[in-house]
Order: C-alpha cells, then sequence, then structure tokens
C-alpha cells in the first residue's frame, strides 16, 4: 500500500504537479469562500471562461500565455461593467452574454490556427504533470499575494458578503471590496489556468469552500477546511490519475467535487440518525 501511495510522488513531474495543485487549492480556497458565501459562482464560472480568447490569441501569436490571460480577464471585467451600466440589464444578463461570447472566440481563434484539438483541450483542462519551475513560482507569488490581499480586506469582504449597506455606513468601501474580490478571482484564474486550464479552475474554486460550508460557520473555519478538502482532492487526484492514467486535472476536478456531495450525504444521513434517536427517546412520546 505505502509503494502505491509514495512511489508516483518518486518522480519529479508528479512533485510539480503536486506543488501546483497545492498552490491552487490555497488561493483558490480562500477567494472561493467569498465567492460561494456572496453566491458569486457564476461570475466565477464566467471569469474562468473569459480569459480563454486572452490565451488563445497569446497562443496564437507566440505571445505571454499570462499575460493574454490577464488581458482577457479584465475585458470580461469590464465588458460586464460597462454593460451593467450603460443598459436596463441585470448583471447576470451581461455576465452570461460575455460568458458565451468570449468562449466563442476564444475557441473561434484556436481553431484558426489548425491544431484545433491538442490545443484546445490544453488550455481548456491544463497540465499539470507539464508544470515547470517557472509556473510554481507564477503560482506561489499569486497564492502569496491572495492571502495578503484575504487578510488585510478580511472586515470589507465580510461586511461586503452580508450587508453591503452596512458596509457603506462603516465607511468600508464595498464597491472598492467587490473590485478587489474580483481582481483575486481573476488573479487566481489567470495565474493557476496551465496547472488545471480555464474550465477546471471553476471546480477549485467552487467545491472546496461548498464543502467546507457543509461543516462549518465561521469563515476562518470554512477557509481552513476548504483547503484541507481541496488538498486531499490533489493528491487523491494525482494518484488516482497516475494508477488508472486519466485526465490528471479532470481526475482532481471530480474527486473534489465528488467530496462534496459525499460529505453531503455523510450529513444527511448523520441528521436521519440523530433524528431517529431523537424521536425514538422514551421522552418523544410525551
Amino acid at each position: 500500500m505505502g509503494e502505491l501511495l509514495l512511489e508516483p510522488f518518486g518522480y519529479a513531474f508528479m512533485r510539480n504537479a503536486l506543488a501546483a495543485g497545492l498552490l491552487t487549492v490555497v488561493a483558490s480556497s480562500l477567494v472561493g469562500t467569498w465567492v460561494v458565501m456572496r453566491g458569486l459562482a457564476f461570475i466565477g464560472d464566467a471569469l474562468a471562461h473569459g480569459v480563454l480568447p486572452g490565451i488563445a490569441l497569446a497562443y496564437v501569436v507566440g505571445g505571454d500565455l499570462i499575460l493574454g490571460a490577464a488581458l482577457g480577464a479584465a475585458a470580461m471585467v469590464g465588458g460586464v461593467s460597462v454593460i451593467g451600466a450603460r443598459s436596463r440589464l441585470g448583471q447576470d444578463t451581461a455576465i452570461g452574454l460575455l460568458f458565451v461570447g468570449m468562449l466563442a472566440l476564444g475557441v473561434a481563434i484556436i481553431s484558426a490556427r489548425g491544431a484545433y484539438a491538442g490545443d484546445l483541450t490544453t488550455i481548456l483542462f491544463g497540465d499539470p504533470i507539464g508544470v515547470g519551475p517557472d509556473a510554481l513560482r507564477i503560482l506561489a507569488v499569486a497564492t502569496a499575494i491572495t492571502v495578503v490581499v484575504s487578510v488585510v480586506a478580511y472586515r470589507p469582504f465580510l461586511a461586503l458578503t452580508y450587508d453591503r449597506a452596512k458596509a457603506h455606513t462603516l465607511g468600508l468601501r464595498p464597491g472598492v471590496a467587490h473590485v478587489a474580490m474580483l481582481g483575486l478571482v481573476a488573479l487566481v484564474v489567470v495565474t493557476s489556468f496551465r496547472s488545471v486550464g480555464t474550465l477546471l479552475v471553476f471546480a477549485f474554486l467552487v467545491a472546496p469552500p461548498a464543502t467546507a460550508v457543509l461543516v462549518a460557520r465561521r469563515v476562518p473555519v470554512v477557509m481552513t477546511v476548504a483547503v484541507a478538502a481541496g488538498s486531499l482532492a490533489v493528491v487523491v487526484g494525482l494518484l488516482l490519475s497516475y494508477h488508472l492514467g486519466t485526465a490528471t486535472a479532470a481526475t482532481i476536478a471530480g474527486v473534489s467535487v465528488l467530496g462534496f456531495f459525499v460529505v453531503l450525504l455523510g450529513r444527511e444521513v448523520a441528521t436521519a440518525l440523530r433524528s431517529r434517536t431523537v424521536s425514538g427517546s422514551p421522552g418523544s412520546a410525551r
């Protein structure tokens, strides 16, 4: 059993994939906690897809992929803001329009290059086992920035999550806090697409925090549990991928989502057992 668990990590590419996954989990769990608690999963999904045209364009012209992703994220956030300000459409409608439009544009750019299937698969689903030292350094810096901003802006983020009007009354500048939060989401998406891809990074943003919300209430505890759940998904996903020969990023994302349903089922079973115990106690018949 020990050989099955330890043998894969004897290879440098597996250790790099593990490091990339864990760094991504820390950053995405911190940001994802606010995304889940504020009900912003749709904007997280949209940003994950909104970077695709920038990445695709940079890929085609041989430019820097991180810069391309950043430009794509900026265009997505700017587009949502402009449509929301210049029309009577709701933000969800603006996000939906840009979500589909940016995804379609990215696919069109990649398909025009000729090597459609392979290139698109790499961008959408990532290549964790191909992550090198440079990508790890970028992930480490992004994770450090995310941790610092999450600590410094904790009170504004918390107030914004529960009561935007009260946050404004307290002088916590909810508008700035909202932009900062979206900026962190964009940072996580932009810097982690190499390891998990533009599609699967959404699973990291949502699944571990959603799992944590099932078992914890206080925000710091939710963040801690989310990091632990995400880290476990990374390790289990890498091991399954190695031994079963499945796509690495997809396996990790699948394990992460499966973990949510396992915890949800466990909580429902525990609740049912407690209810049965209470209803079967002598005092319950009074």
